[in-house]
């Protein structure tokens, strides 16, 4: 069946694809899609090889087609996202009949669309070879692979055999060139992490080397930031299956920030699943950002971008401006040293209700905490039209200098968090974060929040003790912003931004503290 659906779409595709474009030099096109997929109605239960490539072939259809999307606008690589394939929430058992035998690139040349029989149980990998040599592209997707191992393996289950959450790349000749296994797995029960951490790049024609991780990787240090510290990475391709939790790890808000943390170029796939919170998908770059949020279609998304190939003479945001101690000059507002007495009224039901929030004023405490994020954050509120604060926790201390226009009928918060997180995953996290509640009361602080009205220039600081950190600036309507300068100044880490031209939700630096891990 699966050989005849190659036929198929090899029909289909001669017949649409007109000849390729020429590119501009030192530019290239990608594509990444936000797949809607076609998901196993009980993946609890356990079925056979032939029902599994069926339902799994129904996802490869799609595929075919925004292949063909793509390649009618010119794309030379094409990202499809973590689990778009086979789905997601299978035991061990019960994921078996879906996983393929993915041979080790480097030891193996093998093109699955012109050498069909060389391996059993690569069905998938065939149709996907074929996509990409019929449309003469890169095709990154990602499956679930099965690896035999021996009982004098001290790693190996007790099933004797591997199950890893894998990553394929093909070439635009449909030859197998990168194969990635998931390092950080998230609560995946059916996979096995990988004996050893998987470094994997690969060579294009129209940019360079690539480097690859999954969904979860990119919180880690291995394999996603040591790629782009130890190989120089500057371009990556990066399948997600992400779960949005605002307000500091949405999919896009989180993709765009790696990308300009490290000064490289991001093309995220993620799934479309409204009802799990999934959806974010772009092609990022440290200037420009091309992206997909969707909470209310249930369809998928195409993205399609020509961008700029980033060289190793781009150095990453990071590293680029000084490091903690040294001083740098840069340009900002000239932010008044102000004390915070003005009021902030809101007009409820033709009343006005106001509220002083001066020092002195005991009914508005500065300082609070709430959870956000399963973490509990030291908080203190934003009041008026401009003013400076600080909070501190820990080691961390966080510092904002702020202005906007008018006073707005909502309430923000400036939060700190210098700790071990611990909910959904384990890593160590210092955070400075600007925060829209939602509400006006202060237990509505760290709760999600998509909208806002409040135009606010700011600048946000503090003093990191480590260098892994990552502007997070999001819009009202889930649009993204980048900061108008970033970097260090003497022992401080900031971003700073004026003139938004939307209201601001979320304004964060999301350190990391790998080693605390």
């Amino acid at each position: 069946m699966l050989e005849a659906c190659c036929v198929v779409f090899l029909l289909l595709f001669c017949c649409q694809i007109a000849s390729a474009e020429v590119h501009r030099e030192g530019h290239y096109v990608a594509a990444v899609y936000e797949h809607q997929p076609i998901l196993s109605p009980d993946p609890a239960t356990l079925t056979d090889r032939h029902s599994a490539l069926e339902l799994m072939s129904k996802n490869l259809y799609i595929y075919e087609e925004q292949v063909i999307a793509a390649a009618k606008q010119g794309a030379q690589i094409i990202v499809f996202p973590e689990d778009g394939i086979h789905g997601f929430n299978f035991t061990r058992e019960t994921i078996y009949p879906y996983l393929e035998f993915v041979p080790c690139p480097q030891s193996v040349k093998w093109n699955p669309c012109r050498e069909p029989h060389l391996f059993s149980d690569t069905e998938v990998l065939q149709r996907l070879s074929c996509m990409a040599l019929r449309s003469k592209m890169f095709l990154v997707a990602n499956i679930g692979a099965k690896q035999p191992c021996k009982y004098n393996d001290p790693l190996c289950p007790p099933d004797g055999r591997y199950q890893f959450n894998t990553d394929v790349v093909f070439n635009a000749n449909g030859t197998l060139v990168a194969r990635y296994r998931k390092q950080n797995l998230y609560f995946e029960y059916a996979f096995n992490t990988p004996p050893e951490v998987d470094h994997v790049l690969f060579d294009t024609p129209f940019a360079g080397k690539f480097g690859m991780f999954t969904c979860f990787d990119i919180l880690f240090y291995e394999p996603a930031v040591s790629l782009v510290k130890e190989y120089n990475v500057k371009q990556v391709v990066y399948p997600t299956a992400w779960m949005n939790q605002l307000p500091l790890l949405s999919a896009i808000e989180f993709q765009q920030a790696f990308a300009t943390a490290f000064n490289i170029n991001v093309l995220a796939a993620n799934i479309h699943h409204p009802t799990l919170g999934m959806t974010g998908s772009g092609i990022y770059t440290p200037l420009k950002s091309f992206i997909y949020h969707n909470m209310e279609s249930h369809d998928g998304k195409l993205i399609v971008a020509e961008i700029s190939v980033m060289t190793p003479e781009h150095e990453p945001h990071l590293e680029s401006n000084a490091r903690p101690g040294k001083s740098i000059e840069y340009p900002h507002n000239n932010f008044a040293s102000l004390h915070i007495d003005d009021q902030v009224c809101n007009k409820e039901e033709q009343k006005a209700h106001c509220w002083v929030a001066e020092k002195k004023d005991k009914e508005a405490p500065l300082i609070f905490y709430r959870e956000m994020m399963y973490d509990n954050f030291t908080l203190v509120p934003v009041w008026g039209t401009k003013g400076e604060l600080q909070v501190c926790a820990n080691t961390l201390c966080c510092y904002l200098s702020y202005q906007r226009p008018t006073i707005s009928d909502e309430l923000y918060a400036l939060g700190v968090f210098d700790g071990l997180h611990t909910v959904h995953g384990t890593y160590y996290v210092q955070v400075c974060a600007l925060v829209k509640c939602g509400g006006l009361s202060y237990s509505t602080c760290g709760q999600e929040v998509t909208y806002a009205t409040a135009l606010i220039d700011f600048q946000l600081r503090g003093n990191f003790s480590t260098s892994y950190i990552f502007p997070l600036l999001l819009m009202s309507g889930m649009k993204l912003d980048f900061t108008d300068h970033l970097g260090w100044k003497n022992n401080d880490y900031f971003m700073s931004k004026s003139g938004p031209s939307s209201g601001l939700v979320t304004a964060a630096l999301y350190g990391r503290c790998y080693e605390r891990d």
